[in-house]
């Protein structure tokens, strides 16, 4: 009997951890450059019935180099793209250079998930970012990002408070007419979590805005125009506990996403 695969299959971007940060000194393990899945994205995916995989990075000074793999393979053999949160994107990547050494963000991990977009998106694959993939999105786009919006929009509402971390919240206010409103058709406003201190500043000219911080103006979610399925949200869908704290019920957003990426699938 020929092999069938009904589950979706989506790729995850890998989120870095590097041993020479000042965060842990516990040895063992803790040396090494690490690859990880935050538990959190993968159950996320998981309850909508997919199978999250998570694609490895690979840099100049990895064992593997980059003209031995192929990120094309990954986007045939995969359904979809979800970029995790994780570190800043590098200043650099929009025409800037760090304000402060804390914001020069993760140039590695930019270059490999701007080169999984790419494939993905030439694949005909859908591609769904979460905060700094958000971000990320927009930057590759040619728009640009707040390094810090506390210190160059002070007039801004908090947007990461990190003692809360996800049981921060602001309410965001969807943009009738576009995708997101339409999975929404009975929302005009909703709860989400803020765990970011970087934002869009200029969006890329090939997005639309379909949610924003009405308190401020932020921009907290985006889509793609164009046929291939691509959008973004800055909160974290993940986090979201509709029950405990009554925030925006993604389901319907992931499910869109799926929808498409099983629309996308070949046979």
């Amino acid at each position: 009997m020929l092999f069938r695969r009904p589950r979706l299959l989506i790729g995850v971007s890998a989120r870095i951890y590097y041993p020479d940060g000042p965060v842990l000194n516990l040895g063992g393990v803790w040396t090494k450059t690490l690859h990880y899945l935050e538990q959190s994205v993968a159950h996320w995916l998981m309850r909508g019935g997919a199978t999250p995989v998570m694609v490895p990075a690979v840099d100049a000074d990895s064992i593997v180099k980059r003209f031995e793999i192929q990120l094309t393979h990954y986007a045939e053999a995969l359904d979809g793209l979800v970029l995790q949160g994780g570190n800043d994107v590098a200043p650099q990547n929009y025409g800037e250079k760090p304000i402060h050494a804390d914001w020069a963000g993760d140039g590695v991990r930019d270059r490999y998930e701007m080169a999984l977009v790419r494939a993905f998106v030439k694949a005909g694959k859908p591609v769904f970012g979460i905060c700094r993939g958000f971000q990320l999105l927009n930057v590759m786009q040619g728009g640009t990002l707040y390094q810090d919006i506390a210190t160059q929009r002070p007039d801004s509402l908090a947007h990461r408070d990190s003692p809360s971390f996800e049981r921060h919240f602001h309410e965001i206010e969807l943009v009738p007419g576009t995708r997101l409103a339409q999975l929404y058709p009975r929302v005009k406003r909703a709860r989400v979590n803020s765990i970011h201190h970087q934002g869009i500043k200029r969006v890329a000219s090939d997005f639309e805005v379909e949610a924003r911080c009405p308190d401020d103006g932020m921009v907290e979610a985006i889509r793609r125009r164009g046929p291939v399925y691509v959008a973004a949200v800055q909160w974290h869908p993940e986090y979201h506990n509709t029950a405990a704290h009554r925030t925006f019920d993604d389901t319907a957003m992931l499910k869109d996403f799926l929808a498409a990426a099983s629309a996308a699938r070949k046979p």
